[in-house]
């Protein structure tokens, strides 16, 4: 199946967006951590949104899929400014996921 690499990002995506979300939260300074908590919330609902659409084999997401490569970067971007592992773990992650937007557009 087409989507199964971009299926399997969009998960991966999620789930480390999510994680990273959640252990900012236990990070010194949190006021440091809104904006990356922010993007990792927002990733992972446009990759959960993409991920739902492509697992009901609706085609008509081309818009969404480049916007969604648009938020895994900028994602990406924040986290890469952490020093933390699961910031890093995530902007990996996130990477990975607009890498597979990409292609799948391609």
């Amino acid at each position: 199946m087409k989507n199964q690499k971009l299926i399997h990002a969009l998960g991966n995506c999620i789930n480390h967006c999510n994680y990273c979300a959640d252990a900012c939260l236990d990070e010194d300074n949190v006021k440091m951590m809104v904006d990356c908590i922010r993007l990792d919330r927002v990733c992972a609902e446009v990759c959960s949104t993409l991920n739902q659409l492509l697992a009901m084999n609706f085609t008509d997401v081309d818009d969404l899929v480049k916007y969604c490569a648009k938020i895994c970067d900028m994602c990406a971007d924040e986290c890469s400014k952490h020093d933390t592992q699961h910031c890093k773990d995530c902007a990996e992650a996130c990477r990975k996921c607009a890498e597979e937007c990409r292609a799948f557009l391609s």
